[in-house]
């Protein structure tokens, strides 16, 4: 049976965001285009090396002198998204691999998700796919937003920079 593939190749949205409170939210990648929306859940720590990768490519395609694509520094205000995600949020798979690409042609960023499989068999084909290429206005925007979504948690320990509970954390206990 063929995968499933949900594809949008440029799409009117493209966000991080979360349901449920610090300490126990689902952070979720969320794609529309028009009509049809597509949301994969992500670990925090996905959400922030995704963000922190396509910085990466936007960064390194700035500073190529052959470069002939503009792109962006900073987040056009145009393109800013503060706005919650699309409700209902309906999960298509929690994700277990990401992968990012560039393609020169569209001078757009590609992320390609894959779902988190439970198989013996590594060389199976995934069940779905999530395939979304971004202009470099819309990475800038998303890598801007997610850092924001990822931080807005709850506040790192200045020791072991493990998330701290409101009800206290293990190294409350520890003697300085």
């Amino acid at each position: 049976m063929p995968a499933l593939v949900h594809q949008f190749d440029w799409p009117d949205r493209v966000v991080v965001g979360t349901v449920g409170s610090p300490g126990s939210r689902t952070f979720y990648l969320q794609v529309r285009d028009g009509a049809r929306s597509t949301s994969v859940a992500l670990e925090k720590e996905q959400s922030a090396v995704l963000a922190d990768k396509i910085d990466e490519i936007l960064d390194a395609l700035m500073a190529d002198e052959g470069n002939r694509f503009s792109v962006p520094s900073t987040t056009p205000d145009e393109l800013v998204d503060n706005e919650p995600l699309d409700q209902p949020v309906e999960e298509q798979f929690r994700t277990g691999l990401l992968r990012l690409g560039w393609d020169p042609a569209t001078a757009q960023v590609i992320v390609e998700a894959f779902p988190l499989e439970d198989t013996e068999d590594e060389a199976a084909e995934p069940s779905e796919t999530l395939v979304l290429r971004m202009p470099v206005g819309t990475a800038r925007a998303f890598v801007e937003r997610t850092r924001q979504v990822v931080r807005s948690g709850r506040p790192l320990c200045p020791r072991c920079g493990q998330p701290m509970a409101d009800d206290g954390h293990v190294c409350d206990d520890l003697t300085p």
